[in-house]
């Protein structure tokens, strides 16, 4: 059956990323809104009150990805060694950050990218503006006016792995190399150990069990990134004219194409798995908050708030592209291909989150 759905898909690519990909999307933002999901607002929920309730909804959501992305791997379908996520080119400078920067300026941008795509999508035009400036800024950093400074002050924090006998970065190879373990048998371990240790966590919590929209939230979202993963697994072929990317859901870059994308369309074809699920995230935000009854158009408040929000905005592309992703593309993503990069900018998105906090505490 496996072996026919990715004969379908490799006949008609642009069709089924298109399509399923806006799908994905759709249901990713409905469920963030309707859930109230936010990475920030979780950080926030722990500082302000002790309540861990969106935290554990974050990890159960990284738990499903990697428990999916194990399941990917056993139907051998594609390799996941060649996703960007596990380069052996380790740029752990980058990560640590990008993953600052990223969760510093989410505060002052009221979330990160997701959320303000979904956020946009339910009429805040503060939203749209973040999503605007982050897009252009994270461009900026990969080939624009920033890219050299990046090149030049991050590439000497870059390690290659290959000159340790290393293929890739997962912490199944890394296990597998310094325990003499077959690779195979280093994942499956890194696999039950990190899911295991989120999912305990996650559910030991009594408040978190009598919490229906934090579990779908997981749960939900979980899937949506293993939905992504799969999708672009069985559109991969080497032999095509334009090879799909293996990739899932990751929001930084992909607003800045679907910027370009909207600037460009006639030049360039059929939009890729990244700009259709940032359009489907928006359109699941806005479809969300129509049937919640809470369309509304917003707009900033002062010239303060017009400033933080644009502030906020700049951080998250910048750090977005050095950290090769976001709270959705590093943290969910990344992290469910057992990634040690997308665990350290997970670890330093939260640390420049709570650094975020803080200083808007001592500003107010």
């Amino acid at each position: 059956m496996i072996e026919i759905w990715k004969e379908m898909v490799v006949e008609s690519p642009a069709f089924y990323i298109g399509w399923g990909g806006f799908l994905i999307g759709l249901i990713f933002g409905y469920v963030v809104y309707k859930t109230n999901f936010c990475t920030m607002g979780s950080i926030s929920d722990i500082l302000s009150f002790g309540d861990y309730g969106r935290f554990r909804a974050w990890l159960l959501a990284g738990a499903v990805a990697i428990l999916g992305v194990a399941w990917i791997r056993s139907l051998d379908i594609v390799d996941m060694n060649t996703t960007m996520y596990l380069n052996p080119s380790f740029g752990w400078g980058a990560n640590i950050a990008g993953g600052l920067l990223f969760g510093y300026g989410m505060v002052f941008a009221g979330g990160c990218l997701s959320r303000n795509l979904v956020r946009a999508g339910g009429g805040d035009m503060r939203s749209v503006v973040v999503l605007i400036i982050a897009g252009i800024f994270g461009y900026m950093t990969i080939g624009g006016i920033i890219g050299p400074a990046r090149v030049a002050l991050f590439g000497p924090f870059t390690l290659d792995l290959t000159e340790m006998g290393l293929e890739t970065q997962s912490m199944g190879d890394i296990l597998a190399h310094f325990t003499g373990m077959s690779i195979e048998t280093a994942t499956i371990v890194m696999v039950a150990v990190l899911a295991g240790t989120l999912l305990v966590f996650s559910f030991m919590d009594k408040g978190f069990r009598a919490s229906p929209l934090n579990i779908i939230a997981g749960v939900g979202l979980g899937l949506c990134v293993v939905a992504g993963w799969f999708l672009t697994a069985l559109a991969v072929d080497d032999f095509a004219d334009v090879p799909v990317q293996l990739t899932s859901l990751t929001y930084v870059r992909p607003v800045g194409d679907t910027i370009d994308y909207a600037m460009r369309f006639t030049a360039l074809g059929a939009p890729g798995f990244g700009i259709v699920t940032t359009i489907g995230a928006l359109l699941g935000g806005f479809v969300g908050a129509v049937t919640s009854g809470r369309f509304r158009l917003t707009t900033f408040a002062d010239p303060g708030d017009s400033v933080r929000n644009m502030f906020g905005a700049a951080l998250m592309g910048v750090g977005g592209v050095l950290a090769l992703g976001c709270t959705v593309g590093q943290a969910m993503t990344g992290f469910s291909t057992l990634a040690v990069g997308s665990l350290l900018t997970f670890v330093f998105i939260v640390v420049g989150g709570i650094a975020g906090m803080k200083t808007m505490e001592a500003i107010a």
